[in-house]
């Protein structure tokens, strides 16, 4: 069997743009046929929006939400910091995908007790969920940001501490694997640098850039469904996934999405919570990092959960978007390939860009 056969999957919120591209590719059925996919949010709107996309429906009344619990996609208003409504969405999960976060760094910053509630709080309510109504919940993934190695923000503070929240879980909870995945902006998601480049380029300027020496790990909406996927078949418990991918210059990004046309960009200096560089995996975490192919696992410190692999390499140093830069062409190719330039927008890059 594969991973996903006769599952039921839950995505908590599912209504964002990863949510979206991880639940076309669950219905693609490349790792086996769900018996079910939840998608869990608390936005009515965007419910309303994702189900009229699945259902291919031209004029909308009311009646598509008709028999949404007998559909293969469910849609379930709830929200992850509410317990009852966790225990509600999870009665009858397998596998559960954690994507619902408050991730916008001045938001968190302005209100760090939300983004407690949200990213810290919320997977609380998964892991008390499963404890205390002994909940059948094989796998629990958790997808964190690189804002949660070396936390210099809200944000990234509340993604560490749900990072350490799942994988001490694997000690009292053993028999349901909690695992995570990390990764940085993903390639034009929702309130990421590329949609802001567009619209400023589309107005004819100025495109804003912090600083000129800032680089950023380029992950494609598809790439972090693969982590994903790839976390679920071979991570142990307690482990991170990160994906290895490329990086670039942020000022390379804005000049390869203007092209020829003739824009001032202006430089607005780096924000509060800020970093210049992106870091996936810090020194501290590297002497327990190991190659995994595509992708870096981070072993659990806690020493309950760590299996010896004798043989295996450590990394010796930081993994940094600084230090894995593509040049200018390069740059210009990737936006290309995945059909981000500004006069590119259609098909796939829609769904990306909404």
């Amino acid at each position: 069997m594969k991973i996903f056969d006769n599952k039921v999957i839950v995505i908590t919120g599912g209504t964002g743009s990863l949510g979206k591209v991880l639940t076309r590719r669950l219905l693609s059925k490349e790792l086996g046929s769900p018996k079910k996919i939840i998608i869990f949010s608390r936005d009515e709107a965007k419910q309303h929006a994702m189900r009229v996309e699945y259902q291919h429906k031209q004029n909308v009344t009311d009646e598509v939400i008709y028999d949404n619990f007998a559909r293969l996609i469910e849609f379930r208003i709830g929200d992850i910091r509410d317990y009852h409504s966790v225990c509600a969405v999870l009665r009858e999960a397998d596998i559960v995908i954690n994507a619902a976060a408050l991730k916008q760094v001045p938001s968190c910053e302005y209100f760090p007790f939300e983004a407690v509630q949200t990213n810290v709080v919320g997977p609380e309510n998964i892991i008390r969920a499963i404890r205390e109504n002994n909940l059948k919940i094989e796998t629990v993934v958790g997808v964190s940001t690189d804002k949660a190695c070396k936390p210099v923000n809200a944000m990234g503070i509340s993604k560490a501490l749900q990072e350490r929240i799942f994988i001490a879980a694997n000690v009292t909870l053993p028999k349901t694997r909690f695992i995570c995945v990390r990764y940085g902006n993903v390639l034009a998601s929702r309130g990421s640098v590329i949609p802001l480049f567009h619209e400023q380029i589309k107005h004819g300027g100025p495109v804003t850039i912090t600083t000129k020496e800032m680089t950023r790990f380029l992950l494609p909406l598809e790439s972090a469904v693969d982590t994903i996927f790839a976390v679920l078949k071979g991570a142990k418990p307690g482990e991170i996934f990160i994906p290895k991918i490329p990086a670039a210059l942020i000022e390379d990004v804005a000049k390869a999405l203007m092209e020829d046309r003739k824009i001032v960009i202006t430089y607005t200096g780096i924000r509060p919570g800020e970093k210049v560089h992106e870091i996936m995996i810090s020194e501290e975490e590297a002497w327990r990092t190991y190659d995994r192919g595509d992708y870096y696992a981070i072993k659990p410190m806690l020493p309950e959960l760590v299996e010896a692999e004798p043989g295996l390499q450590a990394l010796s140093k930081e993994y940094s978007s600084g230090d894995f830069l593509m040049t200018y062409e390069e740059t210009v190719a990737l936006l290309h390939k995945h059909r981000l330039m500004v006069d590119q927008e259609n098909g796939e890059a829609e769904e990306f860009l909404r």
